[in-house]
This record gives C-alpha cells, structure tokens and sequence, in this order.
C-alpha cells in the first residue's frame, strides 16, 4: 500500500461529458488508484452526496447552475469537519479568480485546455498537502492594459464603466470586495450595513452585468481594470 492507494473522488461539473471523460481518462492512469465514488451537476447534488460519501477529493468546475464554485468553496471550508482535497478544473484564468479560490480553500488549480498528465500530477501535488497550479495558471497581473489604469484615467474609465452598467457607487464598492473573495458577511462588515443588503445588491450586480456567479463577476471586474 502507498500514499496513493484507493483515492475516493467526487467530479463536480454541469456537462455529463465532461464528467464521463474525467471518469474515463483516470480509469486509463495506471500508476495509482482512483475511485470514481460520486458525481454531481450542481451544488445540491454534490452537498447530498457529501452527507452520505466518504471522499478523500473533490474535482469541481467553478460554473455550476445554482452555485458557483467560489461559493461551494467557502461552505466546505466552514462546514467541513474532515480532511477533504479540492481541485478546480475550469476555463476561467484570470487571477483575480485563481487568488479568490486559493484564498477561499482550494488546494489545486488547473484549466479545462490542459492534459491528463497535469491533472495526474495535480493529484499527487494536493494529495500530499501540497498547492498546485497548473499551467497557464498565474496569480499575477502581468502587463498590458490592467496595469494602465491609474489616477484620473482610470477614475473616469470607472465613470464610464458605471454610467454603462447603471451601476451604483455603492454596488461598485461591493463588486469590489466581491473581487477580493471577501463573503456577504464580511463585507457588510467592511460597509456597514446587513448581510440581507449586501446580498441585494450582489444580485442587482449580477443582474445588470447578465452574469449569473461571483467567479462572472470577477471576471467582468478584472475585464474592466476595476481590480
């Protein structure tokens, strides 16, 4: 027996396909053992299943219909009671999103694009304790446009941004704390007013950006040079 031997896994996404091919592609690596010991396609689902399964690792998309993975990460952090490893398998890039997963649990980080190898790797990474980001994977800004904005620039870039949304000064506030993966508790601390108002105003965000989770919020945010 190993380190490696026997690990249970749940896959979490909203495509069927994508979740047969994952069971398949880790049913074909043949140094270690995975067991595929549930599936979900939504946040209901996978919390049912966490109620009732033991599972050494989750591997869960950040767009799901009813939450997004941001939100799924934080509840499993305050919830859970055992020792659960969580990778998140997504399209989404930007490091705003990458540094909010990290900073709200997850142990590992890899895009969508990328191969089996990585996602073998990655396993044995956060099976042992550790972090891993895969490639193209970066928590810094780099260069370009995001780091132009600075001064009056951007304060009337924001302007514009505000007056093209219909957004609120005080909803701008708040999608930026949303950015810093701070939850509707915290930043109604931040802003002193109630968690009820805070999450008003997150769907009032949603709503006239037409996203539908905090990782689109994020990446609108980090689209926009507001972050």
């Amino acid at each position: 027996m190993n380190t490696f031997d026997s690990i249970k896994i749940v896959v979490v996404d909203d495509h069927q396909l994508f979740i047969e091919g994952v069971k398949k592609v880790l049913g074909d690596i043949g140094d270690m053992e995975y067991r595929i010991v549930g599936e979900a396609n939504n946040g209901k689902e996978l919390f049912r299943l966490l109620r009732r399964t033991e599972v050494d690792l989750l591997l869960l998309d950040m767009n799901l219909p009813d939450m997004d993975g941001l939100e799924i990460l934080e509840s499993l952090k305050n919830k859970s009671n055992k020792p659960l490893r969580i990778i998140i398998i997504t399209m989404y890039d930007e490091p705003k999103i990458v540094k909010a997963a990290f900073k709200s649990g997850t142990d590992g980080y890899i895009l969508k694009g990328n191969g089996v190898l990585e996602l073998n790797e990655a396993i044995k990474e956060v099976m042992l304790g550790n972090t891993f980001m895969g490639k193209g994977v970066n928590l810094t800004n780099g260069i370009g446009k995001r780091n132009l904005g600075t001064g009056s620039f951007k304060s009337a870039f924001q302007d514009r941004f505000i007056k093209k949304y219909h957004l609120t000064k005080r909803e701008l506030e708040v999608l930026r704390l949303i950015s810093q993966a701070m939850s509707n508790k915290e930043i109604a601390k931040e802003l002193y007013i109630s968690d009820q108002t805070v999450s008003v105003h997150r769907k009032n965000i949603m709503r006239k950006l037409g996203v539908s989770n905090t990782a689109g919020l994020i990446k609108v945010a980090y689209d926009y040079s507001l972050i």
